[in-house]
């Protein structure tokens, strides 16, 4: 199963979801972008506010911890699935 979260509440959020997933294997995967990027591709969609994204790009991982993170700058998404897939076959 996959949850993609915005942790909106930072590390409650992360906490909030630990206890509704306890006795399941979780593999928390951190998808960073720049804001700045981030941004751009905000603008891009045209179906979101402006300024979400560079508002959230740091504060949503602000203590979170993470088994895995991959940064999406410069990265086709194909590949970052990839590795995502290579920490869930270990």
């Amino acid at each position: 199963m996959i949850i993609d979260e915005v942790l909106l509440g930072g590390v409650e959020g992360q906490r909030r979801w630990g206890v509704a997933l306890a006795g399941l294997e979780v593999l928390w995967v951190g998808v960073r972008c720049s804001a700045e990027v981030a941004a751009g591709r905000e603008m891009a969609r045209g179906d979101r506010i402006a300024g979400m994204a560079v508002a959230q790009a740091e504060s949503v991982h602000r203590g979170v911890v993470y088994d895995l993170e991959v940064d999406t700058v410069g990265v086709e998404s194909v590949v970052c699935a990839r590795v995502i897939a290579g920490w869930v076959r270990r």
